[in-house]
């Protein structure tokens, strides 16, 4: 087994190694779209509507991403992927980017050759079972039948809780949101354990939210964020400063609804200028145009915007901002600078 899972690792990072000899960028340019993976299906993060339009948080990473580099957020294949499949898919070469729900870890960055070029949501795993269960902590789960997706951090979670708390339980391996959903409702497992925002995100999904509780317990540390392969650096600087061109933008104060007006003329604030290409030269540095920045916030939207449209708490999923407000606001979200 030993052998299988380090070959496995040995093959994704041969391929990962391969498809990053080719520069990412001019790829893209080329073919006039970008190929972004992201899950099957999670509302609030990646899913596609009743005309087949893809939305979401970890969606207008994608789309931020095809505006700084195409000028248009709609050149976007989205490519669904499951816990199993999702770094064969970027290590192939088969997308140039991953966003989707990923937590970056030592041996996925290290021994998988991925680039993690940042964070878009902080998270933690947590519990989510029927109110009926009459369960109100993670540690009265003992012999419970627990829905765990397939080839996340989230299983090996599961087992070090567990064992950590001297309990057992019996897994039912699922490999899509939609699954585990299916077979969670049916009765099939007890209790459902993935990122604490993904259970928020089916729970509202649910005829009735209110028949399910969150447990308070959150086991793991689950840094969420998009990722390329190693040793393409052009196209990494690209996906990370887009990324952190939202997170500024927020804190800057430019959003869509301002980022016209204040592009169009100069203003007092050095940083807002050179982040919309009105000053120096930042989108000659990424092999951009000098509004790429723009092009993102005005098609996509700063953080703050994206946040609130999808997840927020105005939202049916209702996440509050927590570690994922401003670093002014008391969160964890802190670019660097613009200059």
């Amino acid at each position: 087994m030993k052998k299988s899972v380090f070959f496995g690792a040995m093959t994704v990072a041969g391929l990962a190694a391969g498809a990053a000899a080719a520069g990412t960028l001019d790829d893209v340019k080329a073919r006039g779209k970008l190929n972004c993976g992201v899950t099957t299906g999670l509302t609030g993060f990646a899913a596609p509507d009743a005309n087949g339009e893809w939305a979401g948080f970890d969606v207008s990473v994608c789309r931020a991403v095809a505006a700084a580099v195409l000028g248009d957020a709609s050149a976007v294949e989205f490519v669904p992927t499951t816990g199993k499949t999702r770094f064969t898919a970027l290590a192939s070469g088969e997308i140039d980017m991953l966003a989707r729900n990923t937590t970056w870890t030592f041996s996925r960055d290290v021994d998988l050759k991925f680039t993690f070029v940042g964070v878009n949501y902080y998270d933690g795993q947590g519990f989510m079972v029927p109110k009926e269960l009459g369960v109100s902590s993670a540690k009265e789960l003992d012999g419970a039948t627990v829905c765990i997706q397939t080839g996340t951090t989230t299983e090996l979670n599961l087992a070090d809780f567990f064992r950590a708390n001297n309990i057992s339980y019996e897994p039912v391996p699922i490999e899509t949101n939609a699954e585990a959903q299916q077979q969670y409702l049916a009765g099939a497992c007890d209790v459902y354990t993935t990122d604490a925002s993904g259970l928020a995100a089916t729970r509202a999904t649910f005829e009735d939210p209110t028949a399910h509780v969150v447990l308070p317990e959150i086991v793991s540390k689950e840094p969420l964020g998009p990722l390329v392969r190693h040793g393409d650096d052009e196209w990494g600087d690209v996906v990370r400063w887009s990324l952190n061109a939202m997170i500024a933008a927020e804190e800057l104060g430019v959003s869509s609804a301002n980022v016209a007006d204040m592009s169009a003329s100069a203003g007092n604030n050095p940083e807002i200028n050179r982040l919309l290409g009105t000053e120096g030269n930042l989108g000659e540095m990424l092999g951009l145009s000098a509004d790429w920045a723009k092009n993102i916030i005005a098609s996509v939207g700063n953080y703050g915007e994206v946040f609130e449209a999808n997840i927020g708490e105005s939202t049916p999923i209702g996440l509050a901002r927590g570690l994922n407000a401003q670093w002014t606001d008391g969160g964890l979200l802190y670019t660097p600078p613009f200059r």
